[in-house]
C-alpha cells in the first residue's frame, strides 16, 4: 500500500494533500494544469521535501517529518519516468538500459529479459538514442526505469510530448506492464482517456488539494472530474466479465451488472475482465421495453437520480445490477418521460460506442517487490 501526505508552501501556490493506493494498480494524479500533481509526485521521488508529511509504502517509511525520516530519493528505490526522456546520448538503447540494471540495488525482481521482451525493445538495441522515435525513447525510458528494481514507478506525463499516434504506441506497453508486472505505478496526466485505459484508482486534484479519490469506476460519475472533462467525455466505466463470442456477429459478450453487452475486443478468455466505457451521450432511455430496433446492447435498470447538467439536459443515473451508469436526455425528454428516482428504465447503447480494454485482476501482495528495511 502507498500512503502519501504532503503540505508545502511554494510562493503563492500550497499543496495540501493526502491519498492511498490501497492495492497494487495504478492511481491516476488528475487534475488541470497547475494542480500541483507534478509537485506531489517531487515529494514522493523524495526530489522535494514537504514541509510537512508521510510517505509509506508497504509499511516502511520514506518520510515522515514527525519522525525525522527523510530517506534520500536514490535509496527510496522509485523509478521515475519524465516527460522528455532523458536517456544518455552518447549511448546506445542496450547501453542506457545496462547502466540502469548495474546501479540498481538488490534483490532483482525485474531481468533485464523480461524487461526487453515486455516493452519489445529488441529491434532498438543497437541504436543511438538520435535515431528512435518519441514513443520508441519513451519505452526505453521506462525499461531503464523498469532495471533499477523499483518498489514503485512514477511516471509524470510521460506522453505528454507525443502526438497522437505516438501515445498509441506506447500505451498498450504500459496497460502490458500493469497487468504484467506487481509494482504499484503513480501515473500523472491530464489526459482523461489515458487515464481511463491505464488507471484503478483516481485522485482528483484542484488547486494543491486532493478533492476525491476512489475506483475508477467510482471516480468516472465524480461532479469533479465531470467539469474538467467536458459534457461530451461523461459517462461510466464498468467492469464486466466475458462469457464468451456471440456466433452471429463474433463480437464479445461482457456480463455487466445483471445484463450483457456485446462489445468489439480483442481474444479474451472467459472470465477474464474488461473495462468498458459507456459515454452518457450515446445511451438512449426508455420506459417501455424496447421491440423491433437495431440496437442489441439493452440493459435494464432502475433511475436512482436526475441531475441537471449543461445546456438543456439532465444526466440521468442507472442502476443496472450494483453498477451505475449514466445517460444524457434533454430536459424535455425527462419531463415527458417522467424521468425520477426508483423509475424503471432500459438503457440503450450501440456496440459501436463501446472501447472495452482487457485488464487483469492486481496481483497478490506476497508477489510484490517489498522495501528492504
Amino acid at each position: 500500500m502507498l500512503a502519501v501526505e504532503a503540505k508545502k508552501h511554494l510562493g503563492a501556490f500550497t499543496l495540501d494533500a493526502k491519498f492511498e493506493l490501497p492495492t497494487p494498480g495504478v492511481v491516476a494524479l488528475f487534475g488541470r494544469s497547475g494542480c500541483g500533481k507534478s509537485t506531489l509526485v517531487n515529494v514522493i521521488a523524495g526530489l522535494l521535501a514537504a514541509d510537512s508529511g508521510r510517505v509509506a509504502l508497504d509499511d516502511v517509511l520514506l518520510f515522515d517529518t514527525a519522525m525525522h525520516i527523510d530517506v534520500p530519493p536514490e535509496r527510496r528505490r522509485i523509478g521515475y519516468v519524465f516527460q522528455e526522456a532523458r536517456l544518455f546520448p552518447h549511448l546506445d538503447v542496450a547501453g542506457n538500459l545496462r547502466y540502469a540494471e548495474r546501479r540498481a540495488g538488490s534483490p532483482k525482481f525485474v531481468s533485464f529479459d523480461l524487461v526487453v521482451e515486455l516493452l519489445d525493445l529488441e529491434p532498438l538495441m543497437n541504436r543511438r538514442t538520435h535515431q528512435l522515435s518519441g514513443g520508441e525513447r519513451q519505452r526505453v525510458a521506462i525499461g531503464r526505469a523498469l532495471l533499477s528494481q523499483p518498489r514503485l514507478l512514477l511516471l509524470d506525463e510521460p506522453l505528454a510530448s507525443l502526438d497522437a499516434s505516438r501515445r498509441e504506441e506506447v500505451l498498450p506497453y504500459l496497460e502490458i506492464l500493469r497487468d504484467q508486472l506487481a509494482i504499484p505505478m503513480v501515473y500523472v496526466s491530464h489526459n482523461f482517456d489515458e487515464v481511463l485505459r491505464l488507471a484503478t484508482f483516481l485522485v482528483l486534484m484542484e488547486s494543491g488539494k486532493t478533492t476525491a479519490q476512489g475506483g475508477i469506476g467510482e471516480m468516472s460519475l465524480n461532479s469533479g472530474v465531470r467539469a474538467i472533462i467536458g459534457a461530451e467525455a461523461v459517462g461510466a466505466i464498468v467492469v464486466g466479465t466475458v462469457l464468451g463470442t456471440d456466433p452471429s456477429s463474433g463480437l464479445t459478450r461482457v456480463g455487466v451488472g445483471r445484463g450483457e453487452l456485446k462489445v468489439q475486443a480483442q481474444t479474451a478468455a472467459v472470465g477474464a475482465k474488461l473495462r468498458v466505457q459507456l459515454l452518457a451521450r450515446d445511451l438512449i432511455v426508455a420506459t417501455r421495453a424496447p421491440q423491433h430496433l437495431s440496437v442489441r446492447n439493452i440493459l435494464t435498470g432502475v433511475v436512482t437520480a436526475v441531475t441537471s447538467d449543461e445546456g438543456d439536459a439532465d444526466l440521468i443515473a442507472i442502476d443496472i445490477g450494483s453498477t451505475i451508469i449514466m445517460a444524457r436526455v434533454t430536459c424535455a425528454a425527462t419531463r415527458e418521460l417522467k424521468l425520477a428516482a426508483g423509475l424503471p428504465v432500459w438503457a440503450l447503447v450501440k456496440a459501436v460506442s463501446l472501447r472495452a480494454h482487457s485488464f487483469e485482476e492486481a496481483p497478490p501482495a506476497a508477489a510484490r517487490p517489498t522495501a528492504p528495511r
